[in-house]
């Protein structure tokens, strides 16, 4: 069992551009994605996530952890989904608990933050997209700092990074 997380990111350390992350996203970038989610027993996302991507619906269970409770009915209308008022180093472990296999962390910067703090993250897979001037920066060398670079790949403007904790 592993915890995955997937983000994209401006050259800038931009999280989102116009509010979402999917500005930030080409269709290899998707492509990653999707493959990425095949490996997932279960995906864990923030709130904030939930309010501003698309999550109507996902290939395996969906956790929203939320302080707020505000969901989308989109979102909570995926069959797939459940909502826990739970901070994210409890959630991830009652996630690995309830479904076992890997945890996708899909969550945005901030929910990223709190699991790499607590060292829970054990695989980083990066897109970083030529695009700048969005929102939500943050540094990457602050993201990285502990992890190993496993694979790199540049293709169409963007660098594909695969990391794994030290």
């Amino acid at each position: 069992m592993s915890v995955l997380a997937n983000l994209v990111m401006g050259s800038d350390g931009s999280t989102t551009l116009d509010g979402s992350s999917k500005s930030l996203s080409s269709a290899e970038d998707r492509s990653r994605f999707h493959e990425l989610r095949a490996l997932a027993s279960v995906i864990l996302i923030g709130g904030n996530t939930a309010r501003t991507e698309p999550y109507a619906s996902t290939p395996v269970p969906l956790v929203i952890i939320t302080k707020t409770g505000e969901i989308p009915e989109k979102v909570r209308a995926n069959p797939l989904a459940q909502v826990w008022e739970q901070n994210p180093v409890s959630a991830v472990e009652k996630a690995q608990s309830e479904f076992g296999g890997n945890v996708l962390v899909e969550g945005g910067i901030n929910l990223l933050k709190e699991l790499l703090t607590a060292n829970k993250i054990d695989e980083l897979y990066l897109t970083i997209s030529e695009r700048t001037g969005g929102e939500n920066t943050y540094d990457l060398s602050a993201l990285t700092r502990d992890f190993t670079v496993e694979s790199s790949e540049k293709s169409g403007g963007e660098t594909f990074l695969k990391l794994t904790r030290n």
